[in-house]
């Protein structure tokens, strides 16, 4: 349906095209909605007027292996009306999609409303393609957009919504086995039903599941979830836990705080749900990921260790150790846009723990993903590594061995190059005529 179709925003609350895959963006990094709107949008669907894509690969520079753990596609494959057979068939819960006569742009509803523009590369992998290659990234893993959720849905149709969106994630990566890895999504709020699709789509070759911090506003520790997290386990699956459905959104949408403030909040109460019901105690083989750095979690850690030790009544009541023992439980990514804040994370989770993301294709996310701990003076070259990539592969329990060999190939060509341009320019200025 969207294909050769580009996409743009004008919600500054909203996906807007990745800054380094266009170079209006970079020009003007500005979270006024109004510049949004009208800058013009650069196309990879044919278009040439816009302007050229920024290549930030530096060929001259030795480069590390870089894989993203936190990247988001929508489907592609969904009809505009697709949601007409279902019970709640009036689109006001569903996001729907609609092409821009025109343009190159793909317009989004949600609750009846208009929702948001998005370009290809939140959809078309041969887009995501280009901007790896522009930003030296390796693998993408793949997982749907949280406003794909919807949580609240019929079974008949939640697991059909699911089904569409893990069939074209699959479908991406066994087209680019080497450079995409995918996770599905569930109907949550129907746990039978989610054990079912979780058989499925690991069955498709799917590397696990996202799942949204909260379902329909109910926390990952009540016990209905529980046999989710141990199928979960029992599979093998990897287990990407993203904020969503902040609270307070009619009252907090100034400013940009939901997504400033309330996504790292919603991402620290996820952590410490699983945490104090035990979920990592009972499932000791169940690899979690949380996005953001952890949220809020890394820095609110001494506040929660001491209710923790002040209230046992009411925080250790399911029996939970210290908060500080679970610490090496889970992974979280790099995603906290500071080298200060990236320094208390490894301080507390260490080099094993951390695997690299950047929210790709999103204005919040990573504008080139990795380099925050690539330039990392407090990290060695070993612990760069293991955070880039080695790390990854930990969390998603799979071998590294297909993608390194294809991303090392691709990082020794990135060599040849430079060392045949140095040659060049060598040669070039031995035999340059002198000048007075």
């Amino acid at each position: 349906m969207f294909q050769n179709t580009v996409f743009t925003s004008c919600d500054p609350f909203v996906v807007v095209p990745h800054p380094l895959a266009h170079s209006w963006f970079r020009s003007d990094m500005s979270s006024d909605p109004e510049k949004m709107a009208t800058a013009p949008p650069a196309c990879h669907g044919g278009c040439t007027s816009h302007g050229d894509a920024v290549t930030t690969s530096d060929a001259s520079k030795p480069r590390r292996i870089r894989i993203d753990c936190h990247t988001h596609i929508l489907p592609s494959n969904l009809p505009p009306d697709y949601y007409t057979s279902y019970k709640q068939g009036t689109g006001e819960k569903y996001v729907s999609f609609e092409p821009c006569a025109g343009s190159c742009n793909v317009r989004m509803f949600h609750n009846g409303k208009f929702f948001r523009e998005v370009e290809e590369n939140c959809f078309a992998p041969s887009a995501r393609l280009r901007d790896m290659a522009d930003t030296d990234v390796d693998v993408q893993v793949l997982s749907t957009v949280p406003v794909m959720f919807s949580y609240w849905e019929d079974p008949d149709d939640a697991i059909d919504l699911a089904m569409r969106i893990n069939d074209e994630i699959s479908e991406v990566c066994r087209a680019n086995p080497s450079r995409f890895i995918g996770l599905g999504t569930l109907p949550m709020t129907h746990p039978e039903l989610a054990i079912q699709e979780l058989r499925r789509l690991m069955s498709l070759g799917l590397a696990g599941v996202e799942i949204g911090s909260n379902v329909g506003g109910r926390q990952l520790s009540e016990p209905e979830f529980f046999p989710i997290f141990e199928a979960c386990a029992e599979l093998g699956a990897a287990v990407f836990i993203h904020p969503w459905n902040m609270p307070r959104p009619d009252t907090t949408s100034k400013y940009w705080l939901p997504w400033l403030v309330g996504m790292p909040a919603e991402t620290s109460m996820a952590i410490c749900s699983l945490i104090f019901s035990r979920v990592f105690d009972r499932l000791p083989s169940l690899r979690v990921m949380f996005a953001h750095g952890g949220g809020s979690f890394p820095g609110t850690i001494g506040r929660i260790e001491h209710g923790y030790a002040c209230r046992p009544d009411l925080v250790a009541c399911d029996g939970a150790a210290t908060p500080r023992d679970y610490l090496r439980s889970f992974w979280i990514d790099s995603l906290v846009h500071d080298e200060d804040a990236l320094q208390l994370v490894y301080k507390l989770f260490g080099s094993a723990n951390i695997v690299m993301g950047s929210d790709y294709p999103f204005p919040l996310g990573e504008q080139a993903p990795g380099a925050l701990v690539d330039a990392s003076a407090a990290l060695s070259d070993a612990d760069k590594d293991a955070l880039l990539w080695r790390n990854a592969f930990a969390w998603l329990g799979m071998s590294d061995k297909p993608f390194r060999a294809a991303a090392e190939e691709r990082v020794a060509a990135q060599r040849r190059a430079a060392a045949d341009r140095a040659a060049d320019a060598a040669g070039d200025g031995a035999t340059a005529p002198a000048t007075e």
